[in-house]
């Protein structure tokens, strides 16, 4: 098997066809990993989870994913773009409709993994797409805000869906909606985008350090999601971190010795990669921590149901749709250092903003110029960092780039939600009644906060990295 050559543009006509239906790929990806934030209480209920069981819904997912990104990147070059993309698709529709059929917990456990596998696959799969398709420039910017527009939007637009579908049809409807959708994504996907070219034999695809990189990040995201709740000293989390360490340390080994590596040594040295990569880690440990603290907040603290927790996200939803829009005329305008720290920064003003209008007692428009401001400035950020991880890489590798991109925004999330969790709950840990409210206020205060100074450190890496490109 072989790295696929860059394929031909579709002609110019379906170019606004295709990128509806790269941009829908992008909204299953976002709707599947919050869309089930507001059905877990119905979940719990229904299928008989346990408190510590049921964070297993959200986390396996995002272990899956993380882990297998890397892989899922490699194999869109090696086979086939159009064909990675159709299988991903195929992927979601299938263990979607399992999983609104399943009655067991451990089996919705299994579908939430596969899904997170058909994620790490459809990923790199889309973004490796766009970055093919749409020639470096103008075209391929407004390519990206668009498709970033439909994936930051996603992850605000997931809690609005799912309190309607949980409210009207249970919360089986959450698997349900991405039948449908996914199976449309595949069949349009085929019939769309370019034909994979005829793989040659004079590569192979390095499956040794595909299972060693895929072990070990999966082991490493793990131990980050699981870290918390069983304690970072305990015999799990020691035990996992030791194989996670040793299954890396023999993939750099095989890397440096192969001679087809599954991540080459020379994209490391890439910087407008390496860069996309770092400001990858901090978006998705920063912006996209909000909205597991905004739930609790609006659940917790003043009760909304899975419904009114859905419409408390429309308005982010739509100031994340308008910011990459925004973004990707300031990158026209000013280019993508300027655009993308301009977003961090006015992200982190955001931050503090709702940091400070989190009350036991405040209003819903109390906290509406920090979301203003924080979605605004997501979506912004999203588009510009994904036009510097893409820029300059050439078309035989933008599958792989994305997937370490990817990958680094996986356990970058991990990493700085598993931090956040553990401080906020240092504030209500043991209270009960008032106190307990008092604490989780606390809690979602401190952490906003800390993601402020976590934007603001981001935008300190940007601005160290004075040679990333300008436009």
């Amino acid at each position: 098997m072989s790295a696929i050559t860059s394929s031909p543009a579709p002609p110019r006509q379906r170019l606004g066809l295709s990128l509806f239906v790269l941009a829908a790929a992008q909204l299953v990806i976002a709707l599947d990993f919050n869309i089930v934030y507001v059905a877990l209480p119905s979940i719990q209920e229904g299928l008989g989870f346990s408190e510590q069981d049921l964070q297993w819904v959200v986390s396996a997912y995002v272990v899956a994913t993380g882990g297998f990104l890397l892989l899922g990147g490699r194999a869109t070059d090696l086979l086939g773009r159009r064909r990675m993309f159709v299988l991903a698709a195929g992927l979601y529709a299938g263990s979607s409709l399992i999983g609104g059929l399943t009655d067991t917990a451990w089996l919705l456990v299994a579908v939430r993994a596969v899904q997170g596998i058909g994620g790490s696959l459809l990923f790199p799969a889309t973004l490796s797409l766009i970055t093919t398709i749409y020639e470096e420039g103008p075209r391929r910017n407004k390519a990206l805000a668009v498709w970033g527009a439909a994936g930051a939007g996603g992850l605000c637009f997931g809690s609005l869906l799912g309190g309607v579908l949980v409210e009207a049809f249970g919360w089986p409807s959450v698997f349900m909606v991405n039948v449908p959708l996914a199976g449309a994504i595949a069949v349009a996907g085929w019939l769309l985008f370019p034909a994979d070219p005829p793989r040659s034999r004079e590569r192979d695809f390095d499956a040794l350090g595909a299972v060693t990189a895929t072990a070990g990040i999966t082991l490493l995201v793990f131990l980050l999601v699981r870290g918390p709740e069983v304690g970072w000293t305990s015999k799990t989390t020691v035990l996992c971190a030791l194989c996670s360490a040793l299954l890396l340390a023999a993939f750099a080994v095989i890397e440096s010795r192969t001679r087809d590596p599954l991540t080459p040594v020379r994209l490391l040295t890439h910087r407008s990669l390496v860069a996309g990569m770092a400001l990858a880690a901090v978006f998705n440990a920063t912006f996209a921590s909000v909205p597991y603290f905004l739930t609790r907040y609006f659940q917790l603290v003043h009760h909304y149901s899975a419904l009114e927790t859905g419409l408390a996200f429309l308005l982010p939803a739509v100031m994340v749709a308008a910011g990459t829009q925004v973004g990707e005329r300031a990158v026209a305008a000013f280019g993508v250092r300027v655009t993308l720290l301009g977003g961090l920064l006015l992200g982190a003003a955001g931050a503090v903003a709702l940091a400070v209008a989190f009350t036991d007692s405040g209003s819903y428009g109390r906290l509406v110029p920090g979301l203003v401001l924080l979605s605004l400035g997501q979506g912004a950020a999203w588009t510009a960092l994904w036009i510097v991880a893409a820029s300059g890489v050439a078309p035989s590798d933008q599958g792989i780039a994305s997937g370490l991109a990817s990958t680094t925004l996986q356990v970058g999330g991990a990493v700085g939600l598993a931090l956040l969790v553990a401080v906020a709950n240092t504030r209500s840990d043991g209270l009960a009644g008032a106190a307990l409210r008092d604490g989780l206020v606390d809690g979602v205060r401190l952490v906003s906060y800390l993601i402020a100074a976590g934007i603001c450190c981001g935008a300190l890496v940007l601005l160290a990295l004075r040679r990333t490109p300008s436009r």
